[in-house]
């Protein structure tokens, strides 16, 4: 945390399970295993202190894999043109996940994916290099730029009324991929990882790969798709890839969406590799922001105060998911990563802040008031004008 495009690596429903959590005053655990925090939405726990999560980690060591992958070779067949028309599409971003999962389908498997991005509101020029490695290694690619005022005024209502500061990007990357398969006939979509699985969540999608835009809706755009559109006064003129097409199209033209995690053990590292062969993919030449990695979520400014509004509300940011990712794969012991936890976790994006204010159209003032709406009091208080823990990550 979206593929290239991160659709639900942090926790959704982040209005409702904040305000529960709130309520409640939940006693704050960790995993035993890796630091998935008891905040975490629909995060459950075994006698062992294991969360969903890891015992997804050990389910997928014993999992079937052969069998999930003649079940992908199926669905593709299915949907296989001989023509070498496009047959698939895949979201990318230019990352690590997106070029994976489409350098899969293209090599491995005879497909013609159609690529789409969504351009991000506040593009960062290494994403954007990336981006562009990866088209001229072969793949066929439509960039989408929804009208930028439409997508200014989505993303800051998501600011502000939901805490999710490119919610106007996210719906435009669930609702315009299927918007262009339905124009071009294609019906297979493949998103990259399913984060309610993968990484404590809802298993509702965990025997069952093939999923609707109603649960798109539902989980990724947490209910609050058309709330946030019908309330945005934005003309409906400017609002062409931020609409999902309508249900009798879709009946007409089934699509098959779905996640790539689900036919192949997830592993974001061998992806980064794969990609970085293949694709031209390039880290950043330091830490990103707010974590102790270099080669993910490189696309966008407005990634960094995501994730810091992910540690305000819950007490975890991009940090304690990487490491714990980097725990249930193998590659870290836990005190390595409560260490490294306790340096990055909950970064204030200090670097980006006068861009925000001005994409945002906010004074530094409005701003505050925005994140001080969302800080969880229950975990942080404020000294000196920024909210810092009152709990030890252990």
């Amino acid at each position: 945390m979206l593929v290239g495009m991160r659709t639900c690596r942090q926790p959704t429903n982040y209005k409702s399970d904040y305000k529960k959590f709130m309520n409640n005053k939940i006693d704050v655990t960790w995993c035993s295993n890796c630091l998935s925090m008891s905040t975490r939405p629909r995060i459950t726990f075994d006698e062992r202190g294991w969360c969903n999560a890891c015992r997804w980690m050990e389910k997928k060591q014993v999992l079937d894999w052969k069998q999930r992958e003649k079940e992908l070779v199926s669905l593709v067949d299915k949907h296989r043109r001989s023509d070498g028309s496009f047959d698939c599409l895949v979201p990318v971003s230019g990352g690590k996940d997106g070029s994976y999962v489409a350098y899969n389908l293209k090599h491995k498997y005879g497909m013609h994916p159609l690529c789409v991005t969504v351009t991000p509101a506040l593009p960062l020029e290494l994403g954007e290099k990336n981006l562009r490695a990866f088209v001229e290694g072969g793949f066929n690619h439509i960039s989408i730029n929804p009208a930028f005022e439409a997508m200014r005024i989505l993303n800051k209502r998501g600011l502000v009324e939901m805490g999710f500061p490119y919610y106007g990007w996210l719906i435009a990357i669930q609702a315009a991929p299927i918007r262009i398969a339905a124009q071009f006939g294609i019906g297979l979509i493949f998103y990259g990882e399913d984060g309610e699985v993968e990484y404590g969540g809802s298993t509702e999608t965990d025997k069952n790969p093939i999923y609707d835009v109603q649960y798109m809706k539902k989980i990724y755009l947490e209910g609050g798709y058309e709330k946030v559109l019908e309330g945005s006064g934005i003309a409906e003129s400017d609002l062409a890839f931020f609409r999902f097409p309508d249900d009798e199209l879709l009946a007409e033209s089934p699509i098959d969406i779905t996640h790539w995690s689900y036919f192949e053990n997830w592993d974001p590292y061998r992806n980064y590799l794969i990609a970085k062969e293949h694709c031209g993919l390039k880290e950043a030449e330091d830490t990103n922001s707010g974590t102790f990695t270099n080669f993910a979520q490189n696309d966008q400014a407005l990634y960094a105060l995501h994730a810091y509004l992910m540690y305000l509300k819950f007490g975890f940011g991009r940090a304690n998911q990487d490491a714990s990712i980097e725990i249930r794969r193998g590659a870290m012991d836990r005190e390595q990563a409560v260490n490294l936890v306790r340096i990055y976790d909950g970064h204030y994006p200090d670097e980006y802040i006068d861009t925000y204010l001005d994409y945002y159209q906010m004074s530094k003032a409005e701003f505050d008031v925005v994140l001080d709406k969302y800080a969880n009091t229950e975990l942080f208080e404020k000294r000196d004008g920024r909210w810092m823990p009152i709990f030890t990550v252990k």
